[in-house]
C-alpha cells in the first residue's frame, strides 16, 4: 500500500474508531491502518513505508512511555509520527517533542479537535494542545538524557525498550535473531551513550523520562 495512508496505533478499539471517523470526514481520502499493540505498529509502518502520518499512543502491548516513540522515531526517520495520549501534561507532551514527535493530540478532545490536529501535521505544522504551556525543560539532568536518546541506533533503541521490559541478553538475541555477544555489544553501546554504568541505570534514567505517564 503507499500514498494517501495514515497509521492507527492504539491499543483501544473504540478510540481506534474515533480517529477513523476523524480522518473519514477530512477532505483527503485515507486509506486506514491499524494496529492494536506496538509490535503490529512497527510492522504497519515497515509495511507502509509511504504513509503520511503514524498516531501512536504512548501506552499499550508490548511498549510503555516514550520507548516506543524513541524506537519508532529511530527506525523510521522519515515518517511524521503524531503521540495520542490521556496523559496531555506539559512534560509529556515536551518530552513527546523533544523525541521527535511531529505534534500531540489529548485524548480527551473532541472528533473536530482530534480532525484539526491531524490535519495541520499533515501541513507541516506542529500541532499541540491549546492549554500547553511549552518551555523548556526544568530538569537539566532529564534534558540531557533527551538528547542521548536520540543518538541511539534503532537497533539499540529496540535493546533499550526490551532491557525496560526486563528482559534477559538471551531473551533479547532471540527475539532480534542475533547472538548474545551481539547483545552484549549494544548494551555497552546504549551504557556509554547515555553515560550510564549498568542496564539497570539505563532503565532507571529512561523511567524518569517517562515518569508516571498511563495511557
Amino acid at each position: 500500500m503507499t500514498g494517501q495512508t495514515i497509521l492507527i496505533a492504539d491499543d483501544h478499539p473504540l478510540f481506534r474508531s474515533a480517529l477513523k471517523q476523524a480522518i473519514g470526514g477530512m477532505a483527503t481520502p485515507y486509506a486506514v491502518v491499524e494496529a492494536g499493540d506496538f509490535e503490529s505498529a512497527q510492522q504497519a509502518a515497515r509495511d507502509n513505508p509511504e504513509a503520511e502520518l503514524l498516531l501512536l499512543d504512548l501506552a499499550m502491548p508490548g511498549v510503555s512511555g516514550l520507548s516506543g516513540l524513541i524506537t519508532l522515531r529511530s527506525e523510521f526517520s522519515s515518517l511524521p509520527i503524531v503521540v495520542i495520549s490521556g496523559s496531555d501534561d506539559d512534560d509529556t507532551i515536551r518530552r513527546s517533542l523533544a523525541l521527535g514527535a511531529s505534534g500531540f493530540i489529548s485524548k480527551s478532545v473532541g472528533i473536530d479537535e482530534l480532525r484539526n490536529g491531524i490535519r495541520k501535521v499533515l501541513a507541516g505544522e506542529v500541532y499541540t494542545p491549546e492549554n500547553y504551556g511549552g518551555g523548556e525543560e526544568s530538569d537539566p539532568d532529564i534534558a540531557d538524557m533527551l538528547q542521548r536518546l536520540q543518538t541511539l541506533t534503532p537497533q539499540q533503541s529496540r535493546v533499550l525498550r526490551m532491557l525496560c521490559e526486563g528482559l534477559l541478553n538471551k531473551q533479547i538475541a532471540y527475539e532480534l535473531g542475533v547472538s548474545e555477544a551481539t547483545v552484549k555489544a549494544h548494551v555497552s553501546a546504549i551504557l556509554l551513550k547515555l553515560n550510564v554504568d549498568s542496564r539497570t541505570q539505563a532503565v532507571i534514567q529512561l523511567g524518569k523520562v517517562n515518569m508516571a505517564m498511563v495511557a
